[in-house]
């Protein structure tokens, strides 16, 4: 119940919806059940057509609701005849049924607002925390996965949340009225019939037991079908290379069939729960039928043929809110059990966020710096006390052997990651004390993997910053030359690139994640491996363009083509984690060291 309660607090403010949906739903009910319990006047009105029928006496309370109908019924019978009564008796049915209908379509349509309300609060909630986790999040966790629960998941809360929040208060409710129709009809007859309840509830709750533990398998396993397709379709071209595509279908067939094993289970116990009810509850009619019965035909009972028409009437409609109490308990375990997973995902913190009293920075005058740094994942060291300088407009190269730490050495200043020990200072200031989004503001990203968007060229460009002009997107993609092969394609600047980029080359990927740079105008910049995937004429246009770009920048750079970082300031090399050399691509040379032995295994390899 903490889990449901939970949930429910995305439907807020709940009263805006619930009062309203409880006064629709409340004369809904009533009009419905006055549509039964008027057949008594009705039936009665026409069993004694061919008779002289007596005036009754008026009863003492309104609330005694049949002897009152059949009071003004026989009033307006001896007033107006047998046909007129019968006309006013059908008359006031209909307009019950339209009111009935009416009040229940308000009750639908705001437990509808409700609901899509709460899905709103619950996806916006579970998205933004999504968004404002750390990267090594994602390293851990499948994407599929994350995507089922944003997606599927939260769709299935909100139904059964809602829909429960619908069953929990309108059909119990109408359960109680038609059984306090039915109790002011024959109290004898009701408790006989009643009787029963308990049985039909145990039965039920023994066929829904397992059902929240199969619903739990069941979204793990649909998110783990989702991580398949997404794996599936983002490595298609490596799926194709491989005649893997065989492999790829199997197991997403073994979980296919998993997934539809557990939901054919859950259906054959969700399904069985109506029947089962249902035909308790015909079980119960029928003895109802012959008790009742018995009392019309002894006539020693104040139960007349016509209220005990009424009575089974009444009754029939009692399994209708009963079926959808046992059917809920099912919709229940499926929206307790993909809530868990919705709220573990909410519940999910950060692993970097920002100190209580962080400041922003909104200039870098003067360096960049490394103090004793150290950083490892999990148990395994990758960098050990890094000290390292980097002054304002310099260029600065990080080479080495692969694992050698240059990645995880530049994910640090943007607090990707986070060192374990050590210090790293922006103008002297300790880059956990400032604001991430002032210190990322700073900082414009290149790496090996272009990043873009199924999206046009202009948005691309213009990624994170919405204010920007047509004239200054033209002028950064002129910068990263990249201003001619746009103004080719079909539609210029409008022109939709695909999925992450599909229709363009590796090299004008590049040079689109170059012009995305220009225009934020960082001034420290971060290359990882920009050019190492490219073709040679394209590597070209790129360092060219790269080279506008970190004029006069502070420019951290990781290379392992070392030809393209032969004219910066400055060059670290690190091994295992450690700064073994640094100094000029002469110097270095000189040193006949690690540095030396790269570009003459890079030039034998030429």
């Amino acid at each position: 119940m903490k889990t449901y309660f939970r949930l429910l607090s995305f439907a807020r403010p709940i009263g805006k919806y619930a009062v309203p949906y409880i006064t629709f739903a409340v004369l809904s009910i009533i009009f419905s059940t006055l549509n039964l319990a008027l057949l008594a006047p009705l039936l009665t009105t026409l069993f004694n057509a061919n008779a002289d029928q007596p005036i009754p006496v008026k009863p003492d309370s309104f609330f005694d609701v049949f002897k009152m109908f059949n009071y003004y019924s026989a009033v307006a019978n001896n007033k107006y005849g047998i046909y007129p009564t019968l006309q006013i008796v059908c008359l006031v049915i209909v307009i019950s049924v339209i009111m009935g209908n009416l009040f229940r379509y308000f009750a639908d349509r705001t437990m509808e607002n409700l609901r899509i309300h709460t899905l709103l609060n619950l996806r916006r909630s579970v998205f933004n925390n999504v968004m404002n986790l750390h990267l090594g999040y994602f390293s851990n966790e499948r994407k599929g996965d994350i995507i089922s629960k944003i997606a599927s998941d939260v769709q299935v809360v909100q139904y059964s949340v809602t829909g429960t929040l619908q069953v929990i208060f309108k059909e119990p409710l109408t359960l109680v009225t038609y059984l306090v129709m039915l109790f002011i009809i024959s109290y004898k007859l009701t408790l006989v019939s009643i009787l029963i309840i308990p049985f039909s509830a145990f039965v039920i709750s023994k066929i829904v037991k397992k059902l929240k533990q199969q619903a739990t398998a069941s979204h793990i396993s649909y998110g783990m079908m989702i991580s398949y397709i997404d794996e599936a379709l983002n490595g298609m071209r490596i799926v194709k290379a491989f005649n893997a595509v065989k492999f790829i279908t199997g197991r997403f067939e073994k979980e296919n069939i998993r997934y539809s094993n557990i939901i054919r289970s859950m259906a054959k116990r969700q399904q069985l729960a109506p029947p089962v009810s249902e035909s308790l509850g015909v079980l119960m009619v029928a003895g109802i039928v012959l008790y009742g019965g018995s009392l019309v035909l002894s006539k020693n009972s104040d139960l007349n043929a016509a209220n005990f028409i009424a009575y089974i009437a009444l009754f029939s409609q009692i399994l209708r809110p009963a079926k959808a109490i046992s059917s809920s308990f099912g919709n229940i375990h499926s929206g307790i059990a993909a809530g868990e997973r919705v709220l573990a995902l909410i519940d999910e913190k950060p692993a970097i966020v920002d100190a209580a009293d962080a400041q922003p920075l909104n200039t870098f005058s003067e360096v960049l710096k490394f103090e004793d740094v150290s950083f490892a994942y999990n148990e395994k060291q990758v960098l050990q006390n890094i000290n390292i300088t980097i002054p304002k407009g310099k260029s600065v190269a990080l080479v080495g052997p692969s694992g050698g730490g240059k990645s995880t050495l530049m994910d640090l200043i943007p607090r990707f990651i986070e060192q374990q020990s050590g210090v790293i200072t922006i103008d002297g200031k300790d880059i956990r004390s400032l604001t991430t989004e002032s210190l990322r503001s700073l900082m414009g990203i290149v790496n090996q993997e272009s990043i873009l968007f199924n999206d046009t060229i202009f948005n691309n460009i213009a990624f994170g910053n919405a204010n920007a002009t047509q004239e200054e997107v033209e002028a950064a993609a002129t910068i990263a030359n990249a201003h001619e092969f746009i103004m080719a394609t079909g539609h210029g600047y409008q022109t939709n690139i695909g999925d992450k980029g599909s229709k363009l080359s590796g090299g004008q990927k590049q040079r689109l994640c170059i012009a995305r740079a220009v225009l934020k105008n960082p001034p420290i910049m971060l290359l990882d491996e920009a050019t190492s995937a490219l073709d040679t004429e394209s590597e070209k246009m790129v360092q060219d363009a790269l080279n506008k770009l970190m004029k006069n920048r502070t420019s951290l750079i990781i290379a392992h083509r070392l030809s393209t970082i032969q004219n910066v300031d400055h060059i670290i090399v690190l091994e295992t984690g450690r700064v073994v050399e640094e100094g000029t691509h002469q110097e270095l040379i000189n040193k006949d060291g690690l540095y030396r032995r790269l570009i003459e295994m890079q030039t034998f390899s030429s």
